[in-house]
């Protein structure tokens, strides 16, 4: 009989979540974390200013502009931009010491970001988030309220954009009720954890 020590994993695995805007990709990652704790959540670095209420290192790292300039020039990120005047990205060491604990770390990101992380971290899962239909896209990203027809136009055109991205994730989960996407998260969680190859055999 082989030992059941052999199956022990080293190491956790790096989730990457992401999918048009509008989706509901915050929403679904807040679920997850909130009803399973065996996964953990990558915290971004940005040099734009604290908020009202938020907290270094549980929002976001707060790094100044020459800081994050740093870090870029040591590769010290998994992946990074530039939006409107501001950086963000996710810090490299923060994600390996996670993953190092044998915690699986959820990664939640755009669509251009997720394709950086692949680039280096091809062992990653990517699951890519869709809703029901275009219909449903579309009146996620009007119902706001808040942005002009113009801005609401680019944020489509971006997200089939997006869309056009499906085929180089490993899983896609359709976002139509919260509770069920979340569940379909979790099952490629724990579906991954038992995958051979990354077991420590």
């Amino acid at each position: 009989m082989v030992k059941s020590m052999l199956f022990q994993k080293d190491k956790g695995n790096l989730i990457i979540i992401s999918g048009p805007s509008g989706v509901g990709k915050g929403t679904v990652c807040r679920a997850l974390l909130e009803k399973y704790d065996d996964v953990a959540l990558s915290i971004s670095a940005t040099t734009r200013k604290a908020r009202i209420g938020e907290k270094e290192g549980r929002e976001y790292f707060f790094y100044t502009r020459e800081k994050f300039l740093q870090l870029i020039e040591k590769k010290a990120f998994l992946e990074w931009a530039e939006v409107f005047d501001n950086y963000y990205g996710t810090p490299l060491p923060y994600v390996q010491k996670i993953l190092q604990q044998g915690q699986d770390c959820l990664l939640e990101i755009d669509v251009q970001g997720a394709l950086q992380v692949k680039a280096k971290w091809p062992t990653g899962v990517f699951v890519f988030l869709v809703p029901p239909s275009r219909e449903e896209l579309v009146r996620r990203i009007t119902c706001r309220g808040t942005e002009t027809i113009t801005e609401m136009q680019k944020r489509l055109k971006q997200a089939e954009d997006e869309m056009a991205h499906l085929q180089e994730y490993d899983y896609v989960v359709v976002n139509d009720f919260v509770q069920q996407a979340v569940e379909k998260l979790r099952a490629i969680i724990v579906g991954e954890r038992c995958r051979v190859s990354r077991l420590n055999l």
